[in-house]
Formats: structure tokens, C-alpha cells, sequence
């Protein structure tokens, strides 16, 4: 029997917690946007879900599609988030772990953001895992709109509280409280999830 590591791999602890808590279930479709090399995916496809995603890497498409060798290959495309060709209201599950972060700016984020979304049925759930200034206010430098320079050296887009619940009240409603852990002189990172409802 596979150790709880080799099954579980590095997938994101609080991604595992909405898997122990029941929020993804067997028969949902879940969509990893931005799946990297299949990390918090890889316990889902081998326990058989129906697991789509999409990466701007070649080589993270192509150690996904090998890691899933049951699956279609139409399953994993080469895509940018904010333009996945999935069919809208298709999924139930929608993961964006460590991504958003990376937006250029309010423009770049609010196409990737409303995609995820796009892609979700009503009802479905966003979990969403990004860099924030939640509890780091006075530890960041500003660049420029909602770009900062953070402790650890790295530029990121961040988001706030205000503006997770604002977003928040356009697509839905939180299905958890907000969830920040401060890394000690590097960053704040926050777990945001989402029940959509409109």
C-alpha cells in the first residue's frame, strides 16, 4: 500500500483540507489553472477524478499528461489562464494555487480571476491560494498599483482583505473565512475560497 506521501506528494495543505473536509468530491470535473507540474493534482488523478488543466510551460503539460496516462491528452492544454478554452460553466472544482500573483496588473488579474470563474458551475467552488498584503502593511514597498516589493526580494501583485470581499460579492459568496499565514520575513499568503452563486 502507497505511504500517505508517495499519495499525497507536495500537494498544498489547505487544498488537502478541502479534500478531507468533502468539498471535492468523485464525479465532480476539477480544473487546476496553472498546474505547474501537477502537484496539487496528482492525488486526484490517481484516485481516478476527472482532472483537466492548463499551463503556460510545455514541459509542466507534458509531465501532467505522463502522470495521468488514463486521461485524454485533451484534458491538459498549453493555455495562459485568462485564455483557457475550456467551455464555460463546465466544472465544479476550479484550483488558481500560487498564481494570481503573478499578474501584470488589474487588467492581467481581473481576465485571469473572471475566467476561473467563467469556468465554474454555478454552485461550483474556486479555491484560490495567492500572495496578499494581509498583515504585512508596513513590511512592503509599493511599485506600482497593486504590485509591491516583498520581504523576500520577489514583486508581486497582492490583493487585500477589501478587495477579496468586494470580488467576492460579485461571483458569489466565501464558503470559508478569509485564511492569511504570514511567512516571517518573506510574505503573506492567502487561501480565498469561493462558492459561486451568480
Amino acid at each position: 500500500m502507497p505511504s500517505l506521501q508517495t499519495l499525497l506528494g507536495s500537494t498544498d495543505i489547505y487544498l488537502l483540507d478541502q479534500i478531507m473536509r468533502g468539498r471535492i468530491q468523485p464525479g465532480m470535473k476539477i480544473l487546476d489553472a496553472g498546474c505547474g507540474g501537477g502537484r496539487n493534482i496528482m492525488y486526484l488523478i490517481h484516485e481516478g477524478y476527472d482532472v483537466y488543466a492548463v499551463d503556460e510551460d510545455p514541459e509542466a503539460i507534458r509531465q501532467v499528461q505522463r502522470m495521468a496516462p488514463n486521461l485524454s491528452t485533451e484534458n491538459f492544454r498549453l493555455e495562459s489562464i485568462e485564455s483557457m478554452s475550456f467551455e464555460d460553466g463546465a466544472f465544479d472544482f476550479v484550483i488558481v494555487n500560487t498564481v494570481l500573483h503573478f499578474a501584470h496588473d488589474d487588467f492581467h488579474f481581473e481576465a485571469m480571476l473572471s475566467n476561473c470563474i467563467a469556468k465554474l458551475k454555478i454552485g461550483g467552488i474556486l479555491f484560490c491560494r495567492l500572495a496578499s498584503s494581509i498583515g504585512i502593511e508596513g513590511q512592503i514597498q509599493h511599485v506600482t498599483g497593486r504590485r509591491y516589493l516583498l520581504m523576500d526580494g520577489t514583486e508581486r501583485f497582492l490583493v487585500d482583505a477589501q478587495m477579496i470581499e468586494h470580488i467576492t460579492s460579485h461571483y458569489g459568496e466565501l464558503l470559508d473565512p478569509i485564511k492569511t499565514t504570514v511567512v516571517h520575513n518573506q510574505r503573506a499568503m492567502t487561501t480565498w475560497v469561493i462558492l459561486r452563486t451568480k
